[in-house]
């Protein structure tokens, strides 16, 4: 299948495009950079360069990946989330629409599930997000984009009849965090195992998933994030003294984390619960906090990317306000 992917040569799209081609698709990368796997360079922004993708590749589906995401605040203005993230997800599911695609994949994110009062952490319990989880109320232009574009999916799976499943992938940047300094970012990524993370390769095959069923589900919205060993019931408990709850399910974890210098996180105040995925596009992420905790024992590489010096290639090229 000619799938064509656009973010291609963003951090997710140079996992996702070889593993397409090993799924024995053809992907066709646009990205507004330049990239080993990029064969259009142009923004989604413009329609004129989508419909000529279209055209001259044959795209038979889509994967839409590419967005100016929340480190993007920074150096770029609220209209240019809104041309990129927006009216650039129109325009590939206005073209997509008319020729009659069967699947469109879109890459969201749980940022937008984030609202004030979630990110404060007010409240004796840690909340607990699913894709049932709302009134969604996103707290920057990153989140408000990306919910509006997921809008226009839903609109077009039931007016246009284009089967769109919509992936909220939780973290899976490599760089460092840039607001949470306590903790070294290996030590950070880890803990987030726990609620929150996934590795990038498993960010692809969740879209490679979402790809091949699109056509049997017709519309859906799945979380994708690292299966969570919690349980709604440990809620109270991860606030108040998450270090006693991860040393509950995981008994040699306080050990294996003080003989790597680290620490397990004293409070835990959100969770993404990915079972909907399971369910839906029969998907689960391969690596989890378990595969962290196995390879501490055996004294072997982390299984996920912590690149401190990783910038965009947005960002590398200076391509900014």
């Amino acid at each position: 299948m000619k799938v064509l992917v656009t973010g291609s040569s963003g951090w997710l799209g140079r996992y996702l495009m070889p593993m397409l081609r090993t799924a024995g698709h053809c992907p066709i990368g646009l990205d507004i950079m330049p990239g080993e796997h990029t064969d259009i360079v142009g923004t989604v922004a413009d329609i004129a360069i989508i419909e000529k993708a279209f055209t001259e590749h044959s795209i038979e589906a889509v994967i839409h990946a590419a967005a100016l995401h929340k480190p993007d605040i920074a150096r770029h203005g609220e209209k240019e989330f809104v041309d990129v993230n927006i009216a650039g997800t129109l325009n590939l599911l206005t073209i997509a629409a008319a020729a009659g695609h069967d699947r469109f994949v879109f890459t969201s994110t749980t940022s937008l599930m984030i609202s004030e009062a979630v990110r404060a952490e007010r409240g004796v319990a840690a909340v607990w997000l699913d894709e049932t989880s709302g009134p969604l109320a996103p707290r920057n232009i990153y989140g408000v984009t990306k919910l509006a574009a997921e809008g226009l999916c839903r609109l077009y799976a039931r007016e246009r009849n284009l089967p769109c499943v919509i992936l909220r992938t939780a973290r899976f940047f490599p760089e460092e965090d840039d607001t949470l300094t306590e903790l070294s970012g290996p030590n950070l990524k880890a803990n987030e195992f726990l609620h929150r993370r996934l590795t990038v390769e498993d960010a692809a095959a969740a879209h490679i998933a979402a790809l091949e069923r699109a056509p049997d589900v017709g519309f859906d919205i799945s979380i994708v994030s690292a299966p969570t060993p919690f349980d709604r019931s440990d809620c109270e408990a991860l606030k108040s003294n998450a270090e006693d709850v991860v040393a509950r399910y995981f008994p040699d974890a306080p050990i294996l984390y003080e003989r790597e210098g680290w620490k397990l996180p004293t409070s835990i105040a959100r969770v993404y619960d990915a079972r909907h995925a399971e369910t839906t596009l029969g998907f689960r992420c391969r690596t989890s906090f378990a595969d962290i905790l196995e390879a501490l024992r055996a004294e072997l590489p982390m299984p996920f990317a912590h690149r401190p010096d990783y910038v965009s290639p947005m960002v590398a090229a200076g391509m900014s306000d």
